[in-house]
């Protein structure tokens, strides 16, 4: 891999910032509201032992942000970039949390065109892995383009293994 998956990215609103060990606790006041989980495949992750587990997983990826809105300073998520396929030239997105405060006012789809106007300069696809009961991101992903190529069993770091669907942004079709 000749590229970076935890780059500085930013736009006028947010900054996506590689994740340290010192977030934890930002982190954490965002995802303890269990409402954020009600659709994802563990929604326990509300939970502080839980999270903290999601939190190590993060942290060993090396991919994933926190997600800063500019003008307050806020701390609104988490997202990262995980096990890319050199042979396919593919890599995921995912991961993804926001606050409630965030929701249905357009950020999720900013944030991921930082991180697809990015990683669309080394690879050819972006999949994502959705929780099938998630229809929320299943809708936000369609509305970026995406297309649900597979289902699959998902073992997530230290959490039972879950049913997702594989969606797939390709470079040729991201405008």
């Amino acid at each position: 891999m000749n590229f970076s998956v935890q780059p500085v990215l930013e736009n006028d609103e947010f900054q996506l910032i590689p994740l340290q060990q010192g977030d934890f606790e930002s982190l954490y006041e965002v995802a303890s509201d269990p409402k954020v989980w009600e659709q994802h495949p563990n929604k326990d992750r509300y939970k502080k032992e839980v999270f903290e587990s999601f939190f190590q997983g993060a942290m060993e990826s090396k991919g994933a942000f926190k997600i800063i809105e500019k003008a307050t300073g806020d701390v609104l998520g988490s997202s990262r970039y995980y096990n890319y396929d050199e042979k396919d030239n593919h890599i995921f997105i995912g991961y993804t949390f926001y606050g409630t405060k965030s929701w249905g006012k357009g950020i999720n789809p900013k944030v991921k065109k930082l991180m697809l106007d990015y990683i669309f300069q080394f690879v050819d696809k972006v999949h994502f892995h959705i929780g099938k009961e998630n229809y929320r991101s299943q809708i936000a992903l369609e509305r970026l383009g995406g297309k649900k190529i597979a289902e699959e069993e998902v073992a997530y770091f230290a959490e039972p293994t879950r049913t997702n669907f594989v969606y797939e942004i390709k470079k040729e079709d991201w405008v």
